[in-house]
């Protein structure tokens, strides 16, 4: 039953939609916990410390973090392997491209492809840059306050994260609204009040995560 389903374009659709749900309900809760930096070094210190110990003793050092990270990575490879399938489908369906494009068509529309493709380098990007510190010179693990300060005290750090923040909006601007449709959500009467919600959370988690690079650039985060 499970292949049945996975093999459906509704399936997939469906694999698509849980798992972008899950992973903006991750997002929400990521941006307010960036949004403590504002509070200072001890704070923001401490809050990645507790991300650590959450469950203790029942959970074991980090043995939470590591299960949300598992469910997290599980999200993303199903909602990358559900889109490019459902591209590729999409693309055999319709071997010729549309004369005219659908004059509807929203830039988050069109772009949500490109869009899904530089949230997955960025991702990639921010491990090795906050998380394990490849890529970050004079990374200090135990010091997150510090890294976040010194990534974005270089040009390139603000402007990988601004771009991929900026590709985010759109995405779950669409994403959130396909989503609902998706899974039944939708109507004709919801589905105003569902653009809006679409579009607040968007614009919430947009302004949320730039606010911290912004703030260091601007010395309010130092």
């Amino acid at each position: 039953m499970a292949r049945t389903v996975w093999d459906s374009t509704l399936g997939k659709k469906t694999v698509m939609a849980v798992s972008g749900l899950i992973m903006l309900l991750y997002l929400v809760v990521h941006m307010i916990g960036n949004l403590k930096i504002f509070f200072g070094a001890g704070e923001f210190d401490h809050y990645a410390h507790w991300l650590r110990t959450v469950g203790e003793p029942f959970m074991h050092y980090e043995w939470t973090l590591w299960l949300v990270r598992i469910v997290l990575v599980a999200a993303v490879v199903a909602h990358a392997v559900s889109a490019y399938q459902l591209s590729r489908r999409d693309i055999r369906a319709r071997p010729s491209k549309y004369v005219h494009k659908k004059p509807r068509a929203s830039y988050a529309t069109r772009t949500m492809r490109w869009g899904g493709v530089i949230l997955g380098l960025f991702i990639v990007w921010h491990i090795l840059d906050l998380t394990t510190g490849t890529v970050h010179p004079g990374f200090r693990p135990g010091h997150p306050y510090q890294n976040v300060v010194d990534t974005f005290s270089t040009w390139y750090g603000n402007v990988i994260y601004i771009v991929a923040v900026l590709a985010l909006g759109l995405h779950v601007r669409h994403g959130f609204w396909s989503a609902a449709q998706t899974l039944g959500a939708g109507s004709r009467t919801r589905d105003r009040a569902l653009k809006t919600v679409a579009d607040v959370l968007a614009l919430l988690l947009t302004a949320g995560f730039i606010a911290v690079p912004v703030g260091v650039m601007t010395g309010v985060v130092s």
